[in-house]
């Protein structure tokens, strides 16, 4: 199994343009929220639905990769999963999931297009369970949190490429 540096490392060599992980700070919690309704709608047995032993297994991934922000993930995860089971109680859940499904995705695909290459699951599947993670983590780097983890992602995978001001009148 792939370390906790060695994921977010590929997965940010994939998202280096500023306007993308901003985009990612959005569409991927919309993603995460639109499968936890969406699996929330299937039953199983037991009273339980597809999302449990679909949260379980990805707070298990977490766990494996970080004891520290394995529990923080397992926190958001259980709070998109409960929320999910929410939404998914209302007459049009169903629904409400598949919209928020697209609007992430949409979103996802226009970072991108500024990025100018394609998203990192593409390669990887793995990548679509490294991305919830990654968004935390770039949250986590901008409180000032897990410097030395930022530094080596940025070392693996180069620097942020920042927006650039076009100046007025030039």
């Amino acid at each position: 199994m792939k370390t906790l540096q060695a994921h977010l490392v590929n997965y940010a060599a994939y998202h280096r343009d500023l306007r993308n992980i901003h985009t990612h700070f959005v569409g991927i919690p919309l993603i995460v929220l639109a499968v936890a309704v969406l699996l929330a709608c299937v039953p199983l047995a037991l009273g339980l639905s597809a999302l449990h032993p679909v949260l379980l297994g990805a707070i298990v991934f977490y766990l494996r990769l970080d004891w520290g922000l394995g529990a923080l993930m397992a926190l958001l995860m259980l709070l998109a999963g409960w929320a999910g089971v929410q939404l998914a109680a209302l007459p049009w859940g169903g629904w409400l999931g598949l919209m928020l499904f697209v609007a992430g995705w949409v979103i996802q695909f226009v970072g991108h297009w500024y990025e100018g290459r394609k998203p990192a699951f593409v390669d990887d599947l793995v990548g679509l369970l490294v991305g919830p993670l990654f968004v935390v983590a770039e949250w986590l780097f901008l409180l000032g949190f897990y410097r030395d983890l930022q530094a080596r992602i940025i070392e693996g995978a180069g620097p942020v490429r920042a927006v650039q001001k076009v100046a007025a009148g030039r």
